[in-house]
């Protein structure tokens, strides 16, 4: 199974894209920042130069229908903000 799951494409992260170089990804809850880097670098060709990682917990949710009240809970997931040296970059939409 793949360390990273999808990239997430938004437009805080592009802007950071172009002043900061910095991508995000969507990863495997058990991945650390040594692993994240190594996918990062293996699947794109660049060069990483640091990694944040953030774990995000379900949350709950209830809404009322015309049946009744109705619960559930999104999903947990955790992200990577991947930094790139100066020069390096990654394009997500040159397969489209």
């Amino acid at each position: 199974m793949s360390i990273l799951i999808k990239p997430i494409v938004t437009e805080k992260f592009a802007a950071q894209a172009e002043d900061l170089n910095k991508f995000g990804f969507i990863v495997e809850k058990s991945a650390n920042k040594v692993e994240i880097k190594k996918a990062v670098e293996k699947m794109y060709g660049v060069t990483v130069s640091s990694v944040n990682s953030i774990r995000y917990g379900g949350k709950l949710k209830s809404r009322h229908t015309k049946t009744g009240l109705v619960s559930g809970k999104t999903n947990a997931f955790k992200k990577a903000i991947v930094t790139l040296v100066e020069g390096d970059t990654i394009d997500f939409y040159s397969n489209i």
